[in-house]
């Protein structure tokens, strides 16, 4: 059978392939239902390299719990969803997904503003140097590199030889203790 053959089978043989653990029951399975899934859960999350995570998520939840879907209790698709959407609203809801969304969400709109507004980015002129020099030396440094310089996290993170995940975190305090000052 060729890769490119879509598998597609009646819901009753879907069901009992996948209750005997059948790859074509897995196959026909993503095949028919994957962009469903998708759609649900973009409609919730919002950003897609989180939705495609949490799809993969799903279809190996789906495998790995199939021994506890009925068709008495419902069809497979309406099983499938509550599944999909459950994990969706979990990672929404979860501590990292949070902080990666306030995170890239400064960095994104100033870069969006700047370039629909043609804007020259001066912050001496806006008083932000001087709260800046108000905060921890790592926070500050990491401050300067990502907003004043233009370095990516990643770049930053190379350039101090600290850990993506610390210099995110060190961004996000600084950040955190700026808005006090705007609060």
């Amino acid at each position: 059978m060729s890769r490119n053959h879509k598998i597609s089978l009646p819901e009753e043989e879907l069901v009992r392939a996948l209750h005997h653990r059948e790859r074509t029951g897995a196959e026909a399975l993503y095949n028919m239902y994957s962009s469903s899934l998708y759609g649900v859960i973009f409609r919730i999350i919002g950003e897609e390299t989180a939705a495609e995570d949490v799809l993969q998520e799903t279809f190996v939840k789906i495998w790995h719990s199939f021994s506890g879907y009925s068709a008495e209790k419902g069809r497979l698709f309406t099983w499938m969803v509550n599944i999909a959407r459950n994990l969706a609203i979990d990672k929404v809801r979860s501590k990292d997904f949070k902080n990666q969304t306030k995170n890239q969400e400064l960095e994104n709109n100033v870069t969006f503003i700047d370039e629909q507004k043609n804007t020259v980015y001066k912050p001496e002129l806006l008083g932000l140097k001087d709260l800046v020099d108000t905060l921890k030396p790592e926070q500050k440094l990491i401050l300067n590199l990502i907003y004043f310089k233009g370095y990516t996290h990643v770049e930053a993170a190379e350039e101090l030889g600290l850990p993506l995940g610390t210099v995110k975190t060190r961004l996000r305090m600084a950040i955190q203790e700026l808005r006090k000052h705007f609060n």
